[in-house]
């Protein structure tokens, strides 16, 4: 192959200091202890416990008081089935409680991998041939959580990254929850996630075609206070929860750096982490532009596939994607509509590359295969590696192929810009392969990305290294969509 791939002087590793305050329950009657213990202190000694935990931790959080009297409010319930006068709690107390039920957690410690990248929607103030840029990566940490965090550069007219420089602080964002759910919208999700219709309709019918999170929430609560519920309907009413608190908007605060922004999971949906998000700058027909992004929400056991949506990376809203097609890892959305409907990449039976069709950007139903393993080393499945990239000589496409010895590659395609279930080439080879220095990591052989841009009639590719660190790679563009035409 007479590509060339400029493998860039770069590497993103995990850091282990970057530490965000996180809330800790070890269950209701060990926090019930916790809490009695911490009633029967008298005020001075509230004081000095609150003042040595302070000096100890407050210079390693923002606003670390303000952290603390979130977690108190938390557990307040449980405070109050104690039958204690809340009203009698001193502010130094609540903080103190909350203190117990914070814990430190390190989100990058084990791996920073698996990134895209993006244009910021700030071009001003820049040196002729340069780009502003926004990296995102899926960050990991203790128990394999994986969260979404960011870093800004500018790329430069030779292609070379100029990083600046990262938050001291993580900033937590605040928590909003959907208020208003369509009935109909609801139910049918419920059944794609295959929960009995006896069990949906136990809570559903009793709800306006219009209904409140709280008014769910509470009419589910009410169901499982029976001890006698079967097992089978818990899990049922705990599954109607679980989706209803995967609609969420994240607040986060105006004097943090977009280093300091750290997407952390919420939901219960998203309990053991949120994954390989991919990024993309989505220019709407008005030519207004959105940050949109699709992820893999996974609670241990359910796959969940859900999309962020952005207009100044300050604040984000959380929804879960619906349809036949929102199914399995891999979707990935193309940057802007195609003959008047939204597009996107899937890969629906974990194994083929398709494509959708929508007029919502939450909707997606009947796939349309595009693509099988082809060559051998993606014999055993292919998928993207990013949404698609507007050229005039077609949608470029990167995948990922996984080969022998489950190693993966990147390799690239290119479709019709009108019709993208047309491919016009594809690469025989790969793109981009483990290098002998590139295999060894968290997960061996792996070369994996999550987007990508265009830079100076340069390919901007970065990539993640045996799901351990991250890197990038430059590749000319009519080297590379000289080949895809062959």
């Amino acid at each position: 192959m007479s590509i060339t791939v400029i493998r860039k002087d770069v590497e993103f590793l995990p850091d282990s200091s970057r530490i965000l305050a996180r809330f800790f329950m070890a269950g209701d009657l060990r926090t019930k202890n916790l809490i009695s213990r911490v009633l029967s202190l008298d005020e001075p000694q509230v004081h000095l416990a609150l003042e040595q935990t302070l000096r100890e931790f407050a210079n390693r959080h923002r606003n670390i008081s303000r952290v603390f009297l979130r977690h108190y409010n938390n557990i307040e319930g449980i405070i109050k089935d104690m039958k204690v006068d809340l009203d009698q709690i001193s502010e130094e107390r609540k903080l103190l409680i909350g203190a117990y039920c914070t814990m430190e957690y390190s989100i990058e410690s084990a791996a920073f991998f698996n990134p895209s990248i993006m244009e910021d929607f700030d071009q001003t103030l820049l040196e002729p041939g340069e780009k502003r840029v926004i990296l995102s990566f899926r960050a990991t940490g203790e128990g394999h959580i994986s969260s979404i965090v960011f870093r800004r550069a500018i790329i430069d007219k030779n292609c070379d990254l100029k990083l600046k420089t990262i938050g001291v602080d993580i900033d937590m964002p605040e928590i909003s929850h959907k208020t208003l759910y369509d009935k109909g919208r609801f139910i049918q999700k419920l059944k794609e996630m295959e929960i009995p219709e006896k069990y949906i309709m136990t809570i559903m019918q009793q709800l306006p075609d219009k209904f409140e999170y709280y008014s769910l929430k509470e009419a589910v609560a009410e169901v499982l206070n029976n001890k006698h519920i079967k097992a089978e309907k818990r899990l049922a009413l705990e599954e109607i929860t679980w989706l209803v608190d995967s609609f969420y908007d994240l607040k986060f605060h105006h004097d943090s750096d977009i280093t300091e922004r750290v997407i952390f999971p919420i939901s219960a949906s998203e309990s053991r982490g949120i994954e390989d998000a991919r990024f993309v700058c989505f220019h709407d027909e008005d030519n207004t532009a959105k940050i949109f992004a699709t992820y893999t929400a996974f609670d241990g056991h359910t796959i969940l596939p859900k999309l962020v949506s952005t207009d100044d990376f300050y604040t984000f809203r959380i929804m879960p994607l619906h349809g036949n097609g929102a199914r399995d890892k891999n979707l990935a959305l193309f940057p802007r509509k195609i003959k008047g409907k939204y597009a996107m990449l899937a890969r629906v039976d974990g194994v083929n590359n398709y494509v959708m069709f929508s007029d919502r950007a939450t909707l997606w139903n009947e796939p349309i295969k595009i693509q099988e393993p082809k060559y051998n080393w993606e014999f055993t499945q292919i998928g993207n590696c990013g949404s698609p990239i507007y050229t005039e000589e077609g949608w470029l496409v990167l995948t990922h192929g996984v080969g022998t010895m489950r190693r993966y590659c990147i390799g690239a395609s290119l479709f019709d810009l009108d019709d993208p279930t047309k491919e016009i080439g594809r690469l025989k080879e790969p793109l981009i392969a483990p290098l002998e220095s590139e295999r060894d990591g968290y997960v061996p052989n792996v070369v994996y990305s999550c987007g990508s841009i265009i830079h100076n009639n340069h390919l901007i590719l970065p990539y993640a290294v045996s799901d351990y660190s991250s890197t990038y790679a430059v590749i000319n563009m009519d080297e590379l969509l000289s080949e895809l035409k062959k």
